[in-house]
């Protein structure tokens, strides 16, 4: 069932067997599997799955190659709530360990926001990440051609660029690491920090001797039409043309909720083992923010891993369900 602020209050001390929070294509995955094992559980979703932002899943098995992530996002809710599941629009503020029980204090509405607390056996965490774009006085500039061939996701998108005069925005140093692996599909490549930071000396020799230049000029907009990025003009006027540009700049994962768990991390992400369980027993974790690859085929994989493996813990304990 679709929840809403005025359907709150049916499930005031309803303990759910699962809460997963974020309705990406990994927490969409772990509800479905989890109605099909007969557990009850509730997706809270905030509305910001990174797949939500990619117009079209080039590399998603079995789906036509111009699907966009929102398409796959909107089937796999109706598929959910077809099989009786809970979902929320809503952002998860904290979720604290009540020792049998999770409370997951949730705020419902962005005008006018009530809050409310749900309770739960097991946390799914599933909210992923959102990618860090270049900071440009118009940002909607940027937004009109991120996701289509301003890309963000090498491993997704690098097959888009072969052999194309491809820009590259950096944010740091490390950043720059990205260059090796892009370099497989293509070696026309520039490097813009945007202003950001210094490259130093023996990098940009480095670089040089590769043929890719580095700019460290500010970017004042990009360029293109439809969608489709065709260069950057910079601050001092220079017009710099490009077929298509990979946006390197790190990307902030959405877990806050999750501080004072005491969860073990590796580089912010959370380490999982095979079954997706974190290092709290009942806390599991999918797709981008977890140790790992990050796909949308591979996070809706973790979601029926997930899934599978609380209801089999959940079966060990209390062995047959009544029935309904």
């Amino acid at each position: 069932m679709q929840l809403t602020q005025q359907l709150l209050h049916e499930r005031e001390d309803y303990i759910y067997d699962v809460i997963v929070i974020g309705g990406g294509s990994g927490g969409l995955s772990a509800g479905v599997y989890l109605q099909r094992y007969l557990l009850n559980s509730l997706i809270i979703d905030k509305g910001k799955a990174r797949s939500f932002w990619i117009q079209a899943l080039h590399n998603y098995l079995g789906l036509p190659s111009d699907t966009p992530g929102r398409e796959l996002l909107k089937q796999g809710k109706a598929h959910y709530l077809s099989i009786g599941g809970d979902l929320l629009n809503g952002y998860v503020e904290a979720v604290a360990d009540e020792g049998t029980v999770f409370s997951v204090r949730t705020k419902v509405g962005r005008n006018q926001s009530i809050y409310h607390t749900f309770q739960a056996k097991y946390i799914i965490a599933a909210s992923g990440i959102i990618d860090h774009l270049p900071q440009l006085e118009n940002m909607q500039n940027v937004y009109n051609f991120a996701g289509y061939n301003l890309h963000v996701c090498l491993l997704c998108d690098g097959y888009e660029m072969q052999n194309q005069q491809v820009g590259v925005f950096c944010a740091s140093q490390s950043s720059l690491e990205v260059v090796s692996p892009l370099s497989w599909f293509t070696p026309h490549i520039t490097l813009f920090t945007n202003g950001q930071f210094k490259v130093l000396s023996e990098q940009k020799q480095a670089f040089s001797k590769q043929g890719i230049p580095v700019i460290e000029t500010p970017i004042r907009k990009f360029l293109g039409v439809q969608h489709q990025m065709t260069g950057v003009e910079l601050t001092d006027d220079t017009v710099i043309q490009l077929d298509s540009g990979l946006i390197a700049m790190g990307a902030h994962r959405h877990a806050e909720y999750l501080q004072g768990l005491d969860l073990e991390c590796k580089n912010e992400n959370l380490i999982t083992d095979s079954s997706m369980r974190t290092s709290h027993a009942r806390i599991f974790a999918v797709g981008d923010l977890k140790v790992g690859m990050n796909q949308v085929i591979v996070a809706a994989s973790d979601g029926a891993i997930a899934a599978t493996q609380i209801w089999r813990d959940i079966r060990s304990r209390e062995g047959s369900r009544p029935k309904s």
